[in-house]
């Protein structure tokens, strides 16, 4: 294997600062986070929210998330909305007065109306299963937003449901072909010593006490606990004043997605493209326009095999632009420019996954963010020449933007500060910071990575980042950490958000950290996304461990003291790694996948195993399932190991985790296993604050049990 190096120093490189406090482990709860961003349509402010995470008074090794709305304009920022429950979905009206809010009353979310001259809030909507997602009518007379609620609950809905039928397709109950079991014999008592009638009621009685769970449907794991019964999202319109009366403009067996208004008054929306097939096995979908009271659908954009997304009308309401993708396998969605009514479709030459496309008020350009090359740049299409032009750097990540005739609003976030607000002209250019909600970082002490590239076997460039402790002295050595991401399509780099704590925070504690871009990761386009297809661990560790290598060569390593770790994906590939290679003194593998075939049943992100490598009854020759498993090799591994997962984590499976440890146990190897009660898969990311901070600290303590100074 010949690697290629090539050395590339970003411009805003920095050595560790002197004289600054470190990152620590709490300053997690210190992190801001700006949300979703909207200007108002006569562009003279805009609304943000806020998320913080604030202490409980009850407790105080606990914390609470809290979001709320904050007023701009585009100089000054004041916060509108206050308390203990968290505001979403804010939105302008057209004439740029009011906005309308999701806030959650008695547990369920509900659509609010705020006057900005002063007025009182009032409540919209008080839906029994809750309402979310609000947009308003061009005219400012209507606000559509969306309910959800389950299939026994759209079953008995005399408005979502009116002829009280049953789904037309079948509910994949053994013995009843046409779902007669939803509607069971009128005036029938449970009764266990009964007919065979008052038997089945008493079983479904016991199902509506919690007594047993029943499953029937292909997706049944939810992210924190199984989901036996299925889930349908509605559309409802309702006149925007107090006292209004909300009213359905879908209904039936089907999910309807979306809302959005054109300026003729017709809704926009996306629904499952075969409504005869259950909803666990259709992957495709379709969109469709209709009128306000929900008549007139139209079919605009449909094609078998196809799932489409990020729709976004022109503001004349003339054009669309949209991605289209396949709806199976490891696909980047494809960018296209069409009529509002779906002809003339131009596909867009762009080879990156897209996300918030949004028009210019001039129409002559439709911008967009792309994770690319280690950061989340900020782009624009030209419209006429249908050119891309790619407007802001990799070092940082653009997080959220909207648009005024003029100007744009963006969230940023950068090595030297997580998250802040910024204005600039159209073109990026002349940015000013409006907000300081995370000065706090000014007083710490960062390391600011170092990019460099090498060449793989496959010839794929591969981009890294290597990072310096943050109280680096010369002639000094440091352990190091490979921190590897997830996905297995994720992406780092210095514009990635999520884990600028977790690398600053080692860095302060004297660690140096090194992360890797392998093959299959997003934001390199689609072959590159593809490279791991049925080799998720030999081809991936040559990238990483290549970069571990290169770093591993710097005066300031300590070689003898190289740590490992990574969650998800990369909780798989650590326990691949170190079954195959053994220079880490520690490894800690979290929430992760190691035995693929017992994934397909565990876990609710199953649909990885078709997609990256077969079923399990069709590999009977290759047997790629085996041979890309880390635990056939469980037996080979000797690095002391730490094993992590949610006890409620059914994205890949608490049981996945259970195996290794067990495995090792009985072989008598240095394996320590830890189970978080309520945990799912976001814990790192959205999960409980205390147990977030928990796990970073086991990482870092049981590394210091091998590397640590003694």
């Amino acid at each position: 294997m010949r690697i290629i190096l090539t050395l590339i120093f970003i411009s805003n490189f920095v050595f560790a600062q002197v004289g600054k406090e470190k990152v620590l482990v709490t300053d997690l709860t210190k992190i801001k986070q700006i949300g979703a961003i909207n200007v108002s349509p006569d562009g003279k402010k805009a609304i943000y929210s806020v998320r913080t995470t604030e202490q409980s008074e009850e407790n105080k090794l606990e914390y609470d998330y809290r979001s709320h709305l904050y007023l701009t304009d585009f100089q000054t920022t004041k916060q509108i909305t206050r308390g203990t429950e968290s505001v979403g979905s804010a939105v302008w009206s057209p004439d740029s007065k009011q906005i309308a809010f999701a806030r959650n009353v008695k547990g369920k979310s509900q659509i609010f109306i705020m006057p900005l001259d002063g007025g009182e809030a009032f409540q919209l909507t008080d839906v029994k299963y809750g309402a979310s997602n609000p947009n308003w009518s061009k005219d400012g007379s209507k606000i559509s937003f969306s309910v959800g609620l389950s299939l026994s609950e759209l079953v008995k809905d005399t408005l979502l449901n009116p002829t009280k039928s049953l789904p037309a397709w079948s509910l994949e109950k053994p013995g009843f072909t046409k779902n007669e079991f939803l509607k069971p014999a009128k005036g029938v008592k449970p009764n266990p010593d009964g007919t065979i009638e008052e038997i089945r009621a008493y079983l479904e009685k016991d199902v509506e006490d919690k007594k047993a769970k029943v499953i029937n449907r292909l997706n049944f794991q939810g992210e924190a606990t199984t989901q036996p019964e299925l889930n349908f999202s509605h559309i409802y319109v309702i006149d925007a004043r107090e006292g209004a009366k909300p009213m359905p403009v879908t209904a039936g067996f089907n999910s309807f997605g979306g809302g959005a208004w054109l300026p003729d008054g017709r809704l926009a929306f996306v629904t499952a493209l075969d409504s005869l097939q259950h909803p666990d096995r259709e992957q495709d979908n379709k969109v469709s326009l209709m009128n306000a009271n929900g008549s007139n659908r139209k079919v605009i954009l449909s094609e078998k095999g196809k799932s489409f997304g990020g729709v976004s009308f022109s503001p004349d309401g003339q054009s669309m632009v949209y991605t289209k993708s396949n709806s199976q396998g490891v696909n980047i969605g494809e960018l296209f420019l069409a009529k509002a009514d779906g002809s003339n479709s131009q596909l867009i030459k762009f080879d990156r996954s897209v996300s918030g496309l949004t028009w210019s008020k001039d129409l002559k350009y439709v911008y967009f963010t792309a994770q690319s090359n280690g950061g989340q740049p900020i782009y624009r299409i030209d419209v006429n020449s249908k050119k891309v032009e790619q407007l802001t750097d990799f070092d940082s990540g653009i997080l959220g933007f909207d648009l005024s005739a003029d100007k744009i609003i963006y969230s940023k976030t950068e090595v030297a500060n997580p998250n802040e607000l910024y204005v600039a002209d159209l073109q990026m250019k002349n940015p000013v910071k409006i907000t300081s909600i995370n000065d706090w970082v000014k007083n710490k002490a960062l390391s600011f990575p170092e990019k460099r590239t090498y060449t793989n076997s496959k010839g794929q460039k591969i981009e890294y980042w290597i990072m310096k402790p943050s109280n680096f002295e010369a002639g000094k050595k440091y352990p190091l950490l490979l921190n590897m991401h997830g996905g297995p399509t994720a992406m780092w780099g210095p514009g990635e958000f999520s884990m600028w704590h977790e690398h600053q925070y080692f860095c302060s504690q004297g660690y140096g950290v090194v992360y890797a871009n392998p093959r299959g990761s997003g934001g390199y386009g689609l072959e590159f996304m593809r490279a791991n297809i049925k080799d998720w661990g030999t081809g991936p560790t040559e990238d990483v461990l290549a970069a571990a290598t290169d770093a591993a060569k710097a005066a300031w390593v300590d070689t003898a003291r190289q740590v490992i770790t990574g969650g998800s994906y990369a909780g798989y590939l650590t326990a691949w790694i170190v079954a195959h290679d053994h220079r880490f003194k520690a490894a800690f593998a979290q929430r992760g996948v190691y035995d693929l075939t017992t994934f397909l049943g565990e876990g609710n992100a199953w649909r990885l195993i078709p997609s990256y490598f077969n079923y399990p009854w069709n590999d009977t020759q290759e047997k790629v399932l085996e041979s890309n498993s880390p635990y056939t090799f469980v037996d080979k591994i000797r690095t002391p190991l730490l094993i992590k997962h949610g006890e409620n984590d059914l994205r890949t499976g608490v049981i996945q985790s259970e195996m290794m440890y067990k495995s090792m146990k009985i072989m008598g190897k240095q394996v320590e296993y830890v189970r978080m009660p309520g945990g799912t898969h976001e814990l790192s990311r959205s999960g409980n604050v205390r147990q977030r901070i928990d796990r970073m600290l086991r990482i870092y303590e049981f590394f210091e049990r091998f590397v640590g100074t003694k």
